[in-house]
C-alpha cells in the first residue's frame, strides 16, 4: 500500500485568469504528485475587501503588463486564453458572483463535476457549459435554481472566509498540507515551491500530462551522473545507474485559441444561463 495523499485546496474564482493557470496545472499533476485535490470555489471580490487590495487590472502600469505576461503565461502553461478589450467592464459590470454561487451549488449537489464545469466556465461557454460538462438539462436548471438560495449565498461566503483565514489576499491561493503542517501559497508561479514542500521532482513543464510515459533512450556508456537535456525539444532526464530507463515528457497536444469566460462580448450566461443576468 502506498503512502496516503497529500491534501491541496485551491481557492480559485474564475473572473482570475491566474486562477486558471493554477488550477489547470494541479489538476494535470494531481495523480502524478498522488494529492488529494480540494477545488475551493471562492468570490474574489471578498477577499479583495476584506484584505483591501486592488485587483491588479485596476492600476494602469499593472494592467500594462499584466496583458504582456499573459500572452506569453497563455503559450507556457498551455492555456487557450486572451486578454479582454473591456477587462474593467468584465471586473466591475459583470463581476462573478452569479458564477461562483453557480460552482458552489456543483459542488453542494454534483461534486464530481467541479472540474469540469469549472473548465467550461473558463473557457467561455457559458451557454454550453452545464451541457459539455456532462449535466443533464434538469440538473442545470435546478443549480441554477440554487444560486439564489440562502444555503448557497452562506456557503460561497464561508469558503471565501476560510481563504481570507489562511491570509489570502488576492487568488489562486493553493493551501498544502503536508505532514501535519499548512502552507499557503499565492498565485500560479508557486509549483517549483509547492513541488518541495510536497517531496517531488516531477515538475519539468506545467503542461506535462499525467501519468508521465517512460521512454527507452540510448544507454550513454561511461557516464555515472544524471543528464539533463534535451531530445527532439522534449525536456529528459537519464540517469546511467537507471540504464536505458529515462523520463520523458511528451508535448501537450495542440489546443485552439478560444475566448475565456471572463473576455468581453454577449453575457456567456445567455441562452441557457439566462437567469444570471
Amino acid at each position: 500500500m502506498g503512502p496516503l495523499p497529500r491534501t491541496l485546496e485551491l481557492f480559485y474564482d474564475v473572473l482570475s485568469p491566474y486562477s486558471w493557470l493554477c488550477f489547470e496545472v494541479l489538476c494535470r499533476y494531481q495523480k502524478i504528485w498522488n494529492i488529494k485535490l480540494q477545488l475551493q470555489p471562492t468570490l474574489i471580490a471578498g477577499i479583495m475587501k476584506d484584505s483591501g487590495n486592488k485587483p491588479p487590472g485596476l492600476l494602469p502600469r499593472k494592467g500594462q503588463y499584466l496583458e504582456s505576461e499573459l500572452g506569453l503565461l497563455k503559450q507556457h502553461f498551455q492555456v487557450p486564453l486572451r486578454f479582454p478589450k473591456d477587462f474593467l467592464s468584465v471586473i466591475i459590470e459583470k463581476g462573478s458572483l452569479s458564477a461562483m454561487r453557480f460552482l458552489t451549488a456543483v459542488k453542494m449537489e454534483n461534486p464530481e463535476m467541479l472540474e469540469k464545469v469549472s473548465r467550461e466556465l473558463w473557457m467561455r461557454v457559458w451557454s454550453r457549459a452545464a451541457e459539455k460538462a456532462g449535466l443533464s438539462a434538469e440538473q442545470a436548471q435546478g443549480l441554477l435554481e440554487m444560486i439564489s438560495t440562502a444555503e448557497v449565498k452562506k456557503k460561497l461566503k464561508e469558503v471565501t472566509e476560510v481563504a481570507c483565514k489562511y491570509g489570502a489576499f488576492g487568488l489562486p491561493v493553493t493551501v498544502a498540507h503536508v505532514d501535519g503542517q499548512t502552507h499557503m501559497l499565492f498565485g500560479s508561479d508557486r509549483m517549483e515551491l509547492l513541488a518541495y514542500l510536497l517531496g517531488k521532482f516531477e515538475f519539468l513543464q506545467p503542461w506535462i500530462p499525467a501519468p508521465l510515459r517512460l521512454y527507452q533512450l540510448t544507454r550513454r556508456k561511461g557516464s555515472e551522473q544524471n543528464i539533463l537535456g534535451t531530445s527532439n525539444r522534449k525536456p529528459w532526464i537519464v540517469s546511467a545507474a537507471q540504464g536505458q530507463m529515462a523520463w520523458e515528457v511528451p508535448p501537450p497536444p495542440p489546443m485552439e485559441e478560444k475566448e475565456a469566460f471572463w473576455l468581453p462580448g454577449k453575457p456567456p450566461w445567455a441562452n441557457l444561463f439566462c437567469q444570471l443576468t
